[in-house]
């Protein structure tokens, strides 16, 4: 308020408050929502040895994800008297949050579905054994498409080119490798961040079509089919 948004009204600055207020208490009902349950059910006896290590694990998960967003929130209000730029949260900080988020969500969603669904019994064949692999490949460049979203989020580099699919004029602009030393420009030069997020989002989009391609043709099982399906479909929104 004292270095940039001198005309915000008590009613704006409300809004604000409860929308950081609701995230907070809406991320403490979600910890409760699992945590309690399971410990009914490890109480009941209704857990094996490997489920619990699996929810002692995913527990962990939930509490340092709630400390993680301290921590990341924390940064965005620390006095910096020599600074003059928008007051923002770490972009490392951010990133961490949101990668620490997906793991437990995907990690929630994969002990779900294993218990709901039982696992499809196919002959190991060498397609069956690449596809495995390229879908593996794939899930980890889009894990760090989202995690490179978090810097652009972070450093608002969203805001440094409009233009598509070029950059202003040019395909490679001239400000990209602008800090020194150079891995710096990776994680804090807003062109070069916001550059290195197309080509991850672009890359990761041709995997998803390479995937369903390939995919279809293997004789696959139709909810592993649907599962491809809903993939690329779900890519082609994004």
């Amino acid at each position: 308020f004292n270095s940039l948004n001198h005309d915000m009204t008590l009613t704006e600055f409300k809004f604000i408050w409860y929308m950081e207020y609701s995230h907070r208490m809406w991320g403490r009902v979600v910890g409760l929502a699992y945590i309690l349950p399971a410990a009914y059910f490890w109480r009941k006896g209704w857990l094996s040895r490997p489920m619990k290590g699996c929810v002692l694990a995913l527990c962990g998960l939930v509490c340092f994800q709630g400390l993680l967003g301290w921590y990341m929130v924390k940064s965005g209000l620390e006095e910096k008297p020599d600074s003059y730029d928008i007051p923002r949260v770490s972009q490392y900080r951010l990133a961490a949050h949101l990668g620490s988020a997906l793991v437990l969500y995907s990690a929630s969603l994969w002990t779900g579905l294993s218990l709901l669904l039982p696992r499809h019994k196919l002959p190991e064949t060498h397609q069956l054994l690449r596809l495995r692999q390229f879908a593996h490949g794939t899930t980890a460049l889009i894990f760090l498409t989202a995690l490179s979203g978090a810097f652009v989020a972070g450093l608002d580099a969203g805001l440094v080119y409009n233009s598509f699919p070029k950059m202003g004029e040019r395909w490679i602009p001239d400000d990209l490798l602008a800090f020194s030393p150079v891995l710096r420009n990776i994680f804090e030069n807003p062109t070069t961040v916001q550059f290195d997020h197309r080509i991850l989002g672009i890359t990761s989009f041709t995997a998803v079509t390479a995937l369903y391609l390939f995919s279809r043709k293997i004789p696959l099982p139709r909810r592993t089919r649907m599962a491809v399906t809903s993939l690329l479909a779900v890519a082609c929104v994004q």
